[in-house]
Parts: C-alpha cells; structure tokens; sequence
C-alpha cells in the first residue's frame, strides 16, 4: 500500500504503509500520527514504498487480546542473563489462542546514558534495557508495546527515538505518543490501540477533548479500539479507583474512573490501565469492560514485591468483530525473586473484592477461576 497524507480535524496525517512482521505474519501493522511525531523518531517511511501483505487465512469469529501491566527487565548493567525467556512462566497464557499482546513497557530501550535524574538525586528512577531486548519481548509473543508513561523520557528524546525504533525492528508496534493512533491487523480485523498518560510529552488523559477525539477517530477507521491508561496514585495504598483526580508526589495522575467511561462513550471498546505498580477492580461500562490497573507485571530489581505489590495477572478478554465483549479472563501471577512471572497468588479473589467495593452493581464479576462476567 502507498503511504498516504490526509487532512483530518485541522491536523495533517501520515497513514503509514502497512508491512507484515517477518516474526508474526499473521499481524499486519500501521500507524496513525502526527507528521511532526513521525518526524521526531525517524519513521517517515518512503513515500513511495510498497509491501505484500500476506492474507489471512480463514474467517476468523473474534478477536482475543491478552494484556498486561507494566513491564521493563532490570536496569543497565543490571540485567537478567536470559532476558529471551524471561517471560516463560506465563508464555501459554500470553500466547496460545491470542492474534494479540499487549503490555507497558515501563522504561526505555537505548544505549544513551544521560538521564533525567541529576548525580545526587535519591528519588529519581531512569530505566533502561539495551536495544537488543526488544527481541526478547518479540520472543515472548508480544505484538504491541505502550510508550505512553513517566519513564518513556527517562533517557531523553534520543532515548525514546532508540527505543521506538527498536520494537519496529523486533516485528513489533507500538503506540502512545502525541497524537498516535496505532493500527494492528489481528484476527482479519483492524484494531486500532491508543495508549495515554498524564504527561505533554504522551498522548494526554489530562486533555479530554483530545483524546476523546483521537479515539472517536480510532473508531473510524477501526473495528475494534482498544485503549490504555497508564493513570492514578502508587503504592499498596493505590489498589482502589476513587472516581476522583489522583496525586502521587505532586503530579496530577489523572482520574482514571472519568477518563475510562469517557474512552468508552468515545468508541472504545475495552480499555485497560497499570501504573499503580498494585492490582485495581474491574467493571463494566455501557457494557464494556473496564481494568483499571494490570499491577506490575514483570520486573528485575525495578519495583517492589513486598505483600500486595507481588501480585499481577493476564487479562484475556475476546471480543466480538464489532468490539462486542464475549469473554475474559483474569489469570492469577505473582512476581518471584526479582520479579519475574510466575502463576500463582491470589489476584482473582483480590480483584474480585476491589471491583465490588469500589463498582457495586457495574462490577465485573469474577468466578474462583478467573472468569470475568458481566454484572447480572
């Protein structure tokens, strides 16, 4: 297909030409963004470039998605010797049955080495994995990693232009810049996926009126939108959505209850936060489903797994073509030694209790197995 520029809402666009990743033929991707966003990273692609797209075969009934929250494995030098299976405690959960996978990448992957933080400072955290971790996340079965989050600058713009262009090399997308809208061919549909955060230099939950018309785009040009938030406090105190704006050390975290129903009413038809480094409820909104936080999910020495802050999950939900909810799945994990997944814990019967104490009727209801329903 040739690149094309369209004009839309005042703003000009590049449609970018679709390519089938040589990893993961079956996933065809293509982005939406900003010409000045394009430009910034260095993904203008040649304008008149064309590429075969190799069919689907079959017809395929619905679309499952697996997710996860966020994600980043250690710090440079301190590294996992085995990052390529890192992830192998829940590869089957993320893997088999899904034309999807999504996670936060929770830092950077680059080899630039100033940060954000000063010399002396004693509460600044600047992540970053080198480059070449971008193909054990590929090898993991991820298909779509989110940019949108406080550690995506951690290494500057240089930092975030390497680590963008290094999940492009991988065979992977990725989504959550200023104005990005992320398109994935999956299960002979196009979902489109907008990842947002509470930051200027993200696509902004704080601007409403923006993203609100990013997803109402989205939906568009889309089958199915699917949105994720990374908003709301921090800590083992943060397990619970208020319904009003959030703080954590000074920084308006946005209200996560508000955005949501406003992403829904907008077009989208799931959406999924982390960034509270804790599990949050579940509900469901206009008959679609909401998971406020997926917890950290896998980390090497990142974040802490005292008590609460250990358990994390996969979330699997299959939705109609039309973005319809059809079933879900919450899948129990609990971090090990320095992180890494495991399945075990008890997330599902945690998050069962948060979604009836905080969504009452709309909550999503949760069977001692995971399975997610929607309220009666």
């Amino acid at each position: 297909m040739m690149a094309a520029v369209t004009l839309r809402g005042g703003r000009r666009h590049l449609r970018a030409g679709e390519f089938v990743h040589g990893r993961l033929r079956r996933f065809v991707v293509a982005s939406v963004v900003s010409v000045g966003v394009l430009g910034a990273v260095g993904l203008l692609p040649a304008p008149t470039s064309r590429v075969a797209v190799r069919p689907v075969a079959g017809t395929v009934k619905t679309l499952t998605i697996a997710a996860i929250g966020d994600t980043i494995l250690g710090n440079t030098p301190n590294l996992p010797s085995d990052p390529r299976h890192y992830f192998s405690g829940i590869g089957r959960q993320l893997r088999n049955g899904t034309q999807l996978v999504f996670a936060n990448l929770e830092g950077t992957l680059t080899t630039q080495s100033h940060s954000k933080c000063g010399p002396s400072s004693s509460n600044c955290f600047a992540f970053r994995n080198p480059p070449s971790f971008a193909n054990a996340f590929a090898a993991a079965g991820f298909t779509v990693l989110n940019d949108a989050n406080n550690h995506s600058h951690d290494f500057g713009q240089a930092g975030l232009d390497q680590t963008v262009s290094s999940i492009h090399a991988a065979g992977m997308a990725q989504t959550g810049l200023p104005h990005q809208v992320t398109y994935v061919k999956a299960a002979g549909l196009r979902v489109a996926v907008l990842g947002f955060a509470p930051y200027g230099d993200t696509a902004n939950m704080l601007d409403l009126s923006t993203a609100a018309d990013m997803i109402r785009r989205a939906h568009r040009h889309a089958d199915v939108v699917m949105v994720y938030m990374h908003a709301g406090a921090e800590g083992s105190n943060a397990d619970h959505v208020t319904g009003q704006e959030e703080y954590y050390l000074g920084e308006d975290r946005g209200n996560a209850q508000r955005f949501a129903h406003l992403a829904i009413r907008s077009g989208a038809s799931l959406v999924i936060g982390s960034g509270p480094h804790v599990l949050r409820g579940m509900e469901f909104y206009r008959r679609h489903l909401i998971a406020y936080s997926l917890a950290n999910s896998a980390n090497y020495h990142n974040f802490s797994n005292s008590g609460v802050l250990a358990d994390s999950a996969v979330l699997r939900v299959t939705l109609a073509p039309s973005g319809a909810f059809r079933t879900g799945q919450l899948i129990s994990v609990r971090l090990a030694d320095a992180g890494r997944p495991t399945l075990g814990g008890d997330s599902i019967s945690f998050v069962r209790r948060l979604s009836k104490d905080d969504f009452g009727t709309h909550a999503a209801r949760l069977s001692r197995h995971g399975v997610i329903r929607r309220p009666a």
